[in-house]
C-alpha cells in the first residue's frame, strides 16, 4: 500500500476499538467452561461458508454479551484461514463501541477502523483500500456517509477477498455494544 494513504489510514483508525486493545482492560471473556453451549453454537454459525452469517446477541446489561464477543474474537484469531498462511486468521476485524471513548461512541470512523485491521490481515486487499482512498481521499472523513464508507472500504475489497477464499472458512468480524 502507498505509505501516505496507508498513514492516513491508520491515523483514523481507532485503534483502541480492537478486541484486545490495552485501552479495554481488563478484557472481559468467558471463564472456561462457562457458556460452552453458546459459543459452539456461534463458531459452529460462523464456520458455515454457503451464507454470510449475521449474529445478534442481545440482552440487558451486565449479562455478558462484551465477554461472548470477546471470547468469540480470539477464538477466531487463533484459527488460520488456510493452513499456509502465517498472517490471515478467520478474525478479519473487531470495533467494541464504548460510551467513555469519544472515537469509539460514534460510527465515524466505524469502517475505517475495519478496513485497517482487514487489509493488515489481508494484504490481499491493501490495493482494493489504498484504490478507494486515493479515489475519494475524503471517504476518510467522520463526517462522511456511512454507506459511502462502507462500500468503498468495506464492501468492496470484502468482495474480492470473499472470491479468493471462497473455498475457505469465512473472515469474522465482531462488533460489540453498537448500541452505544
Amino acid at each position: 500500500m502507498t505509505e501516505g494513504i496507508w498513514e492516513k489510514l491508520s491515523q483514523v483508525a481507532v485503534l483502541g476499538a480492537k478486541y484486545d486493545s490495552p485501552e479495554r482492560q481488563p478484557h472481559p471473556k468467558c471463564l472456561k467452561g462457562t457458556r460452552v453451549d453458546l459459543l459452539t453454537f456461534i463458531c459452529g454459525l460462523l464456520d458455515k461458508r454457503e451464507k454470510s452469517q449475521i449474529i445478534w446477541l442481545h440482552g440487558t446489561a451486565g449479562v455478558g454479551k462484551s465477554a461472548v464477543a470477546f471470547t468469540v474474537a480470539e477464538r477466531m484469531k487463533g484459527l488460520k484461514v488456510i493452513e499456509e498462511t502465517n498472517i490471515e486468521t478467520r478474525l478479519a476485524g473487531t470495533f467494541f463501541f464504548s460510551r467513555k471513548h469519544t472515537k469509539r461512541s460514534t460510527t465515524g470512523h466505524f469502517f475505517a477502523t475495519l478496513a485497517y485491521q482487514l487489509a493488515s490481515n489481508f494484504p490481499s486487499v491493501e490495493k482494493d483500500v489504498n484504490e478507494a482512498i486515493r479515489k475519494t481521499p475524503a471517504v476518510l472523513d467522520s463526517s462522511e456517509s456511512l454507506r459511502d464508507q462502507m462500500m468503498a472500504l468495506f464492501r468492496r475489497p470484502l468482495w474480492h477477498l470473499q472470491f479468493r477464499l471462497r473455498e475457505c472458512p469465512p473472515p469474522v468480524f465482531v462488533v460489540d455494544a453498537l448500541d452505544e
